[in-house]
């Protein structure tokens, strides 16, 4: 399995980016896709969820803020993120994992993860 996360680049703060991750190699709608982020000098930060059928979880510090969804057909999630701050650059990283232990929350539940893509939000 094969993930390609895209769409990262720098905004200004209050600004909005749509993150995209294409899936390969294994039948998508099977996963459950997450999304975490890392940036400098921190620990990988859980940011959300979705489940095989469309059901969004969200990291307390991106609710309201931020949606994720999923197109099973293109075999493609997406993050769009709105009202970007500062305290969200990092490296955003997609993952993809197993239908059970919903929802997961850690980056280790994950059976398979993405090389990320750069958020700089410019204050």
């Amino acid at each position: 399995v094969q993930l390609q996360a895209s769409g990262g680049g720098l905004v200004q703060a209050g600004g909005s980016l749509r993150l995209s991750c294409v899936v390969s190699g294994r039948t998508f709608s099977d996963y459950v896709m997450g999304w975490f982020r890392q940036g400098p000098g921190t620990e990988s930060e859980f940011v959300a969820t979705i489940s095989w059928s469309g059901t969004p979880y969200y990291g307390d510090s991106v609710k309201g803020r931020f949606t994720t969804s999923r197109d099973n057909a293109k075999n493609t999630v997406y993050l769009q993120m709105n009202r970007l701050g500062p305290e969200d650059t990092a490296v955003y990283v997609c993952a993809a994992g197993s239908k059970s232990g919903w929802p997961k929350k850690t980056l280790f539940e994950y059976d398979y993860w993405g090389q990320g893509t750069q958020v700089t939000v410019s204050s």
